[in-house]
């Protein structure tokens, strides 16, 4: 009898990974495009490029060594070949800048971004999703008119007036909350992971562990308001139309209790949309975090580009927006896999 079953679980298997693998295929080319158009960030630059980036008081002789060491001399098709076997080899280049390579340098500075985009959006899913889903289970309430009100104030309010407002409040008024930084920097810990609030608890600085926290809620609070915004009024769209469905009075009718048919039979069937938009607004605020990076003065991928840009340090700058671009297509990825465990139905 538990047969049929299990060569039914096999097969379902065996489709989700057949499914993985065509959607890890079609990764191939976009990945492909993607580091063509990086490539080209510096070699489509206007006039030379190595005079662009050492400045019009540049010696000849410092420009023909920054067009070597760039390749800047070679075909344009054998400085790609060389970049991608780099890449492949590991390989992101070396800062004009500071002279270190590229790949060691970002490392804390991607690991701070990932952190702070972490809590940002556990907190926008957290708040979004729930108050999307109370907005669609009591329709034209009270909550349901002032958690939308709230929600098109969010998406309408300026990050950077919120960090500034969040800054004279809860730090220079109220004296509650650090201004900026990540850590107090008279007590530093150790970095092993780079990640701040991990490397406390290895090391067993739970008083520290409390400090990271309290650096990022001003910062996650911030970054977490469009994509909380968004995602609640995409939960009670999408709730809405699941919650007038034929099963729902079905359940409703045999009695089961609300809390059951939301979350278990509402949500479930509700979830596509809400993680597609997840999944756009977490590779957006990656992307997107430098005016909250610089507000706070958080020390994270945003800064770092931005640093670069203001330095004219273009093998950084290429790198940077590759690793970000990449992080963005791994996520939607992620999605697209995440939607054939959902909704088995999904295939391409």
């Amino acid at each position: 009898m538990y047969l049929p079953y299990s060569n039914k679980d096999e097969g379902g298997e065996s489709c989700l990974f057949a499914y993985c693998m065509k959607r890890a295929g079609m990764l191939i080319p976009v990945l492909i495009g993607m580091t063509l158009v990086v490539f080209s960030i510096i070699r489509f630059i206007p006039g030379n490029p190595a005079q662009v980036i050492l400045g019009q008081r540049a010696t000849k002789e410092a420009v023909e060594q920054l067009t070597i060491q760039l390749g800047l001399d070679q075909p344009w098709y054998v400085q790609y070949g060389h970049y991608m076997l780099g890449l492949l080899k590991g390989d992101l280049g070396t800062s004009i800048r500071t002279g270190a390579a590229i790949a060691q340098e970002m490392k804390p500075y991607l690991f701070a971004t990932l952190e702070l985009t972490f809590f940002a959006m556990v907190l926008a899913i957290v708040v979004g999703v729930n108050a999307g889903i109370i907005s669609a289970w009591f329709k034209h309430s009270f909550f349901d008119y002032a958690a939308m009100f709230i929600a098109l104030i969010g998406v309408s309010m300026p990050i950077f007036w919120l960090g500034l407002m969040g800054q004279w409040l809860f730090s220079i008024e109220l004296g509650i909350l650090p201004t900026t930084g990540r850590e107090d920097v008279r007590n530093p810990v150790e970095s092993i992971t780079y990640i701040h609030t991990l490397d406390t608890l290895l090391q067993g600085r739970f008083d520290q562990f409390a400090d990271s926290i309290k650096h990022l809620i001003l910062p996650s609070t911030a970054l977490a308001t469009i994509p909380a915004a968004i995602i609640a009024r995409i939960t009670r769209a999408s709730m809405l139309e699941v919650l007038h469905s034929d099963f729902i009075r079905t359940a409703k009718a045999k009695g089961v209790r609300s809390l059951f048919i939301i979350y278990q039979h509402g949500l479930k069937n509700a979830l596509i949309p809400i993680l597609t938009i997840i999944g756009l607004q977490t590779g957006l605020l990656l992307g997107g975090a430098i005016l909250t990076e610089t507000i706070f003065a958080w020390p994270g991928i945003g800064r770092y580009i931005y640093d670069a840009i203001s330095y004219r340090d273009y093998p950084v700058i290429q790198t940077g927006i590759l690793v970000v671009a990449l992080i963005f297509v791994l996520i939607n990825f992620i999605v697209d896999i995440l939607y054939a465990v959902i909704d088995p139905r999904i295939k391409y």
